[in-house]
């Protein structure tokens, strides 16, 4: 069984996003809501873990089929070969969802099918007592979805906006996913400049220079499946050796991430060491009042504060309003600002170009587009 099915699991508003991204590393697709779905070798889950950017995380679909009684729920998971993906020795935690299903009861669902996969591999492994349990993680989920249950393996373990180099963070930091997905919604290319002037920890800042160097964004991470026998070490090897001759080292950035506060510049600055890139990015403490442009064809990707605390609206807006009347004078630059504030554009002075919704965590945003006449 060399192919498996794989999902990208994608946030809200951002699934054509994953979907172009798998498709660039050259898998054919279907995207579902949250979700990207791609047939593909078991070489795919070493190169999506370590290169999909904005997608949240990797799992590997066991089987699928209907079920309305705990019976079928029980008998057709343990007829799936489940011996071919978890070791003899393995640890598989069980969770659930079900919606709009006749088995509603999500906890039920769950020790039915840690049953079930317990009953077949002690089958297959002749074990006379219970799985040990003691060795690699091979976390699966029991989704049910109008009675249809989709059964799946999480190959990531910790979520691919884990990229290993958060060593502080300010109150509400933005999803590394997240930000690499508002870069990519642009037509930013490396030898343009790009400033973030509400940087915070310097997530946007530094997945553009992740992009800018085309270095894989897990490079510096573990993932549950390379401890599977399933997913050879060759594989793995193969996989950090593509991302590694795929890297642009030499290549030259413009990056600048600006903010009022000097403690965050200082966590963005340690951020981006950690992250391998500390002499590739400017930063600086200014208020945005204070910026200055002296290059032409440059993009501003920001999330700044959305004013959501009483008594921060005038401020934000004032904010708003700083950024715009400096853009102003800037017509060949681009501007891209993800906020939940309803009376941006009004503030900024201009309506965008393109608005897109998205969702910052929990949060309902507008992604405001202008886009700039290049000179």
């Amino acid at each position: 069984m060399q192919k498996v099915t794989l999902i990208a699991t994608a946030a809200m508003g951002l699934e054509s996003i994953v979907a172009h991204e798998v498709k660039q590393l050259g898998y054919e697709v279907t995207v579902d809501n949250g979700k990207v779905i791609f047939e593909a070798p078991l070489s795919a889950i070493p190169r999506c873990n370590l290169w999909l950017r904005s997608a949240d995380r990797i799992k590997l679909i066991v089987g699928q089929f209907k079920a309305t009684t705990f019976d079928e729920l029980f008998e057709a998971t343990k007829a799936l070969p489940w011996e071919y993906y978890i070791a003899e020795d393995g640890q598989f935690p069980v969770s659930g969802k079900s919606v709009k299903s006749t088995l509603f009861s999500v906890s039920d669902c769950q020790a039915i099918v840690k049953k079930a996969i317990a009953e077949r591999l002690k089958l297959k492994y002749g074990l006379a007592t219970k799985m040990p349990e003691t060795g690699a993680f091979y976390k699966t989920e029991v989704a049910i979805l109008k009675d249809t249950v989709t059964l799946t393996i999480d190959t990531s373990g910790t979520g691919l906006h884990k990229r290993g180099y958060r060593v502080g963070q300010g109150e509400a930091p933005l999803k590394e996913t997240l930000a690499a997905a508002l870069i990519m919604l642009t037509n930013w290319k490396p030898e343009y400049p790009l400033i973030d002037p509400f940087c915070g920890s310097g997530t946007i800042a530094i997945e553009a220079a992740l992009i800018g160097q085309n270095i894989a964004p897990g490079f510096n991470r573990e993932f549950a499946s390379e401890d599977w026998t399933l997913v050879r070490r060759k594989l793995w090897d193969d996989a950090f050796e593509e991302a590694e001759d795929k890297a642009n080292y030499d290549q030259k950035l413009m990056i600048t991430g600006s903010d009022i506060d000097h403690k965050m510049i200082q966590i963005a600055n340690d951020n981006a060491i950690e992250a391998g890139l500390g002499d590739l990015i400017t930063w600086k403490q200014m208020q945005v009042s204070d910026l200055t442009l002296r290059q032409e064809n440059g993009y501003i990707i920001s999330n700044p504060p959305y004013g959501q605390r009483i008594g921060d609206q005038d401020i934000v807006a004032e904010m708003y309003r700083d950024l715009g009347n400096i853009m102003k004078n800037h017509p060949s630059w681009s501007v891209y600002i993800i906020t939940a504030f309803e009376a941006f554009e009004k503030h900024y002075g201009a309506q965008a170009t393109k608005k897109r919704k998205l969702f910052n965590g929990f949060i309902q945003t507008n992604y405001y587009q202008y886009f700039g006449g290049k000179l």
